[in-house]
């Protein structure tokens, strides 16, 4: 693959999301699970019958939902982790974060290989440093795993499990950290990746089987590919919308590339010359991604 590559983005459901976040491919049900966040929805996409495409009403502020190895979801609301036996069912909270910072919410989150669900916070009144990175293991104990974050956003981790990569929005980066699968712990902060300014800013991001990166940009109409030993960016896919939030491989073969926007923020004559904004897009972009990791409590 290489950086002048054509590829083809394809919208495969016009949600009109205000903003779409979090796409996560659950192999148990071949479909792709997405949120609206300001709309406190979750949305379901089904490759092989789009017309059956649906949506949850949650709230308040779904910002993430993965597979729970148990059944059911496991998600994070404004004030915590929850679960829920199907997309739509009833919700138990599992672990309140943050009662005392009023004014914050939940973002991104996934699970590690160990099946902890990882998710960070953000101030929803643009506070700087009010966010953290926290982990839920399997008992539904809470750990601290970075503080002072701005905008807690893109989680992924290598092949093996060893390293966890992570995206705090303000700062255009993305650093890398030793991982301990066993115990949860990070250790080694580095960067591996500095986006450009005039690029937007890195939202969400995946990986794919080869070990290189995929962030979404907020702002900068595209996905890019970018190779973390290095700091290279290698691909750029021009996505029709300029509010890019995050991107996740599905599909039998992980060889999709799923991307959701936005709205938020978009005046009309923005809205006019994007129409699909907010809306959910894909693309065969040439290489698998890896598997979902579930949450094991």
């Amino acid at each position: 693959m290489t950086a002048d590559a054509k590829i083809t983005v394809e919208l495969v459901s016009d949600a009109q999301a205000r903003l779409g976040e979090g796409p996560v491919w659950d192999a148990r049900d071949g479909k792709l699970y997405w949120v609206d966040i300001l709309s406190h929805r979750v949305h379901i996409h089904h490759p092989q019958e789009p017309a059956g495409d649906g949506a949850m009403e949650l709230a308040p502020y779904v910002s993430s939902i993965v597979p729970r190895r148990s059944g059911g979801f496991a998600l994070t609301l404004q004030d915590g982790f929850y679960v829920c036996d199907s997309a739509g069912g009833g919700l138990t909270r599992l672990a309140e974060v943050e009662a005392s910072v009023p004014g914050n919410r939940f973002n991104d989150g996934k699970c590690d290989p160990a099946g902890r669900y990882l998710a960070g916070t953000m101030s929803m009144n643009d506070e700087p440093g009010r966010g953290a990175l926290y982990s839920l293991d399997a008992g539904h104990a809470v750990a601290t795993l970075v503080q002072d974050v701005g905008i807690s956003n893109g989680l992924a981790w290598s092949g093996d499990g060893a390293t966890l990569y992570y995206i705090d929005t303000p700062t255009q980066r993305v650093v890398a950290f030793d991982y301990d699968t066993a115990s949860g712990a990070v250790a080694n902060r580095r960067v591996v990746v500095e986006v450009p300014t005039d690029e937007g800013s890195p939202d969400g991001m995946t990986i794919d089987a080869e070990g290189m990166l995929w962030i979404a940009h907020w702002g900068g109409w595209q996905v890019s590919r970018w190779n973390p030993a290095t700091g290279e960016k290698l691909l750029s896919v021009p996505v029709p919308a300029s509010q890019v939030t995050s991107c996740a491989f599905g599909g039998e073969r992980l060889d999709r590339l799923y991307i959701t926007t936005a709205r938020a923020g978009l005046g009309e004559a923005e809205l006019a010359e994007q129409p699909h904004a907010g809306g959910l897009f894909c693309a065969e972009v040439g290489v698998r991604g890896l598997p979902t990791n579930p949450y094991f409590g």
